[in-house]
C-alpha cells in the first residue's frame, strides 16, 4: 500500500506536461510538514523549474486572506459581523431586485449571500483578474454600487465580488478604502510573515508564467487571454495585470503569493490566530439551508465546508476548501489540523479539475 508521499507524487507525475505545467504542493498536519514538492516548470519556454518559493497569481485564493484579516479585526473590536457595509462605505448601497436599497451586512459579504454575483456585474467594473479598467478600488466599488443585486441579501447564495467590497471595508477602517494591502499587512501578512503575498510581485524573477488548459498540452497565455470555462462562459484573463500598480486592489482576485505563505495562513486560521469562538464560526457552515452550486457543501467564512461527504465527493464532513482560477486549490481539515496547498500555474485543471481532485484523494482518500 502506498504512503501519502507516494500517492501525492503519483498524482503530480500523472498531471505534469499534459495537464499541469508547474506546481508546488504542501501538506502539513498540526504544524509539521508531511509532504512538500515543487515540480514542473514555472516557465516552460524558458526551462525555468518551479521552486518552493515560486510566486503564483492567486485569483480567488485572495479571498480567504482578506476574510481572515476581517476576522482578526472583529477579534480586535474594529468590526462586527452584523455591521452594515454603509457604516464604513456610505456610498455602497446597490439596489435590490425591487428597486430599494437593502442593508448588506459584513456577514453577508463573508458568506457570499449579499446578492453581488459575478454574472450581474456592470461592464465598467473590474473583477480583479481581467484586463481592466485600471482605477482605484474606491472608484471600482462606486461603479459596482450602481449595479443591481441578483437577490436580497440573506435570501440566496451567489459567488461574486462580496470580498472585493470587504476589502474596501477593511481598507476604510485602516484609513484608505483603496489601500487594502496596508490593512492586510497590519493584521495578517506581517504578523504571519507572508512576505511575498501582495497586490503586486515582490520578485518578478520568481513569478510563474500563466498557462491554460489545452490538448495535447497547456498553452501559454497571451495578454489578454480568452478562456472558456466548464459552463461555456468566457473569461477574459490578464496575466500582466499583476504588474500594474494602477489596477484596483481586488480583495476577491488581485493578489500574488507563494504556497508557503498561504500554508502559514491556513495553519494560523486552524490554530490560535483567531479567538476560539470566532474560529469555530469561521470554520463551520454559516449559510444555513441556503443551497450552494455544489452539492453536500455550505459556506463558512473563508471557504466551502463539507456537510455531506457522499454527495460532495469530499471524503470527510467538516473539510474546508476553495481555489483560484489561475490554477490553485487548498483544503483545511480543522479536526486534525491538516492543511493542503496545491498551487499551479495552469487554469482550469489546477483550480477545479482533475489535478485538484487527485491531490485531495491522495491526501484524504
Amino acid at each position: 500500500m502506498m504512503g501519502l508521499a507516494e500517492r501525492v507524487d503519483a498524482a503530480i507525475d500523472a498531471a505534469l506536461e499534459s495537464r499541469i505545467v508547474g506546481c508546488v504542493v504542501l501538506v502539513h498536519r498540526a504544524g509539521k510538514r508531511l509532504y512538500g514538492r515543487a515540480a514542473g516548470f514555472a516557465d516552460r519556454e524558458a526551462a525555468r523549474p518551479t521552486q518552493e518559493d515560486t510566486i503564483f497569481r492567486l485569483a480567488s485564493v485572495t479571498k480567504p486572506i482578506v476574510a481572515t484579516a476581517a476576522l482578526r479585526m472583529i477579534d480586535l473590536g474594529l468590526l462586527s459581523l452584523d455591521d452594515p457595509v454603509t457604516k464604513y462605505l456610505p456610498f455602497f448601497a446597490p439596489r435590490g431586485p425591487d428597486g430599494t436599497a437593502p442593508t448588506i451586512l459584513i456577514r453577508h459579504l463573508l458568506t457570499h449571500i449579499s446578492g453581488l454575483v459575478y454574472g450581474q456585474i456592470p461592464e465598467d467594473v473590474s473583477r480583479g483578474a481581467d484586463p481592466g479598467p485600471l482605477i482605484q478600488l474606491e472608484e471600482n466599488l462606486r461603479r459596482l454600487a450602481r449595479g443591481t443585486l441578483a437577490f436580497d441579501p440573506g435570501t440566496a447564495w451567489g459567488y461574486g465580488m462580496s470580498i472585493d467590497v470587504l476589502g474596501g471595508v477593511i481598507g476604510a477602517i485602516n484609513g484608505n478604502v483603496s489601500d487594502v494591502e496596508a490593512a492586510l499587512r497590519r493584521h495578517v501578512l506581517d504578523p504571519l510573515q507572508m512576505n511575498d503575498t501582495r497586490f503586486g510581485v515582490t520578485d518578478a524573477s520568481r513569478l510563474a508564467a500563466a498557462y491554460g488548459d489545452a490538448v495535447p498540452a497547456p498553452i501559454r497565455m497571451a495578454e489578454p487571454q480568452r478562456m472558456v470555462n466548464a459552463d461555456g462562459g468566457v473569461e477574459m484573463m490578464s496575466p500582466d495585470r499583476i504588474f500594474n500598480p494602477q489596477a484596483p486592489q481586488s480583495g476577491g482576485a488581485g493578489m500574488a503569493g507563494t504556497a508557503g505563505d498561504f500554508m502559514r495562513l491556513l495553519e494560523a486560521v486552524g490554530g490560535g490566530f483567531l479567538s476560539v469562538p470566532l474560529r469555530a464560526t469561521a470554520l463551520s457552515v454559516q449559510t444555513g439551508a441556503l443551497p450552494m452550486d455544489r452539492p453536500g457543501q455550505g459556506y463558512a467564512l473563508i471557504g466551502a465546508a463539507v456537510t455531506d461527504p457522499v454527495s460532495s465527493g469530499w471524503h470527510k464532513q467538516g473539510l474546508i476548501q476553495w481555489g483560484g482560477i489561475w490554477g490553485n486549490s487548498w483544503i483545511l481539515d480543522p479536526a486534525t489540523q491538516t492543511a493542503v496547498v496545491a498551487f499551479t500555474n495552469t487554469m482550469w485543471d489546477g483550480c477545479n479539475g482533475r489535478f485538484r481532485d487527485d491531490i485531495r484523494d491522495a491526501v484524504f482518500g
